[in-house]
């Protein structure tokens, strides 16, 4: 079975579970697990950063960004189709008390006039606009990159209010591959940036809260309260450690792979492709007449899984477990479909 479902169906190769199963661990509650803390202070180091916490997932560690960055009442603005915003169980007014100001964009990235536009007014009926959340590379636009010249803007635009920033990176590995920019120079604009290890690096759990000494200090009780506090995690940051280490430059295989798709996809009778949107390691179609679920179905019989996002749109996305002949198998039975 061919899965592009999602890049976190990944499983640990060989080499990843001997280094998990050699792991050094200790208590983490008690910051003691060596190889929790070398993940830590690597991915710090890797974005320019002074710390980092490692915790069980991408919303947990967004969900603790949001809750030291604001205030019960206050407004965060996100991107209208961002992750925070779309798929995290509205975790910020459950656990933040916080509401979400969402805003539209043609790619992931909105118009610095739509976030002039929505800082609210010091005025006692308004709540207070504190946090800016963007999210690069942006799932629901496609894996699309954000220009990164538009990040000092938002930053200027965000000091001049008083306004904390934000980044999802759950991707952004993917997109310092394939533009060659650093972690450091993606993650200088925010004041916290999550980062997922269990997507495209391959790990089998995993994200990051990069940020201050002082932010992760208040990150550590938050993780506690939230049900984070993990004992020897370290076989868990083991998986992490290697991704980093040996994954990372694979990623330009992901890309290279769903460019091809994309582009063979776009050929078949019926089927619409935007390639402008294939900058990392997805792709999304849209069906035309074709029934998703009948699509998603008859491929799944195939030998391929894929998955419907609403409407007439298909998602498929390339990780490390798919090699180019799984690919080119994978595009054969799209098409074979379709007819």
């Amino acid at each position: 079975m061919i899965d592009l479902r999602s890049d976190t169906v990944t499983k640990p190769s060989k080499e990843m579970r001997q280094a998990i199963a050699a792991a050094p661990v200790g208590d983490d509650v008690y910051s003691e697990d060596p190889t929790v803390n070398l993940l830590q202070e690597k991915v710090a180091d890797f974005f320019g950063k002074e710390a980092a916490l490692y915790v069980p997932s991408g919303t947990m560690s967004n969900q603790i960004a949001l809750k030291i960055l604001t205030q019960p009442g206050d407004e965060i603005v996100t991107e209208a189709d961002a992750h925070i915003y779309y798929y995290e169980t509205a975790a910020p007014a459950i656990l933040s008390q916080v509401q979400i100001r969402p805003i539209p964009s043609a790619m992931g990235m909105p118009l610095l006039s739509e976030f002039e536009n929505v800082i609210r007014p010091d005025l006692y009926y308004f709540p207070r606009t504190s946090l800016f959340c963007l999210e690069n590379t942006h799932n629901r636009h496609g894996g699309t990159i954000l220009p990164i010249e538009e990040f000092p803007k938002v930053k200027q635009l965000a000091d001049k209010n008083n306004i904390r920033m934000h980044l999802d990176g759950a991707r952004i590995w993917n997109a310092i591959v394939e533009t060659g920019i650093s972690g450091a120079e993606y993650a200088r604009y925010f004041d916290t940036l999550s980062v997922c290890l269990s997507k495209g690096m391959g790990a089998p759990v995993g994200s990051l809260l990069v940020s201050t000494r002082e932010n992760i200090q208040k990150a550590i009780k938050w993780r506690k309260i939230f049900g984070g506090g993990m004992r020897q995690a370290g076989l868990l940051a083991a998986g992490g450690l290697f991704a980093l280490e040996n994954n990372l430059e694979k990623l330009a295989f992901d890309h290279a792979n769903a460019k091809l798709a994309a582009q063979k996809i776009s050929e078949i009778d019926g089927i619409t492709v935007d390639l402008a949107r294939t900058q990392t390691n997805m792709v999304r179609f849209d069906l035309g007449r074709i029934s998703p679920a009948e699509f998603v179905s008859e491929c799944s019989k195939a030998g391929l899984l894929l998955s419907a996002t609403g409407g007439k749109t298909i998602r498929i996305v390339f990780h490390l477990d798919i090699d180019r002949t799984q690919t080119l198998k994978a595009i054969e039975i799209i098409a074979t479909v379709c007819r």
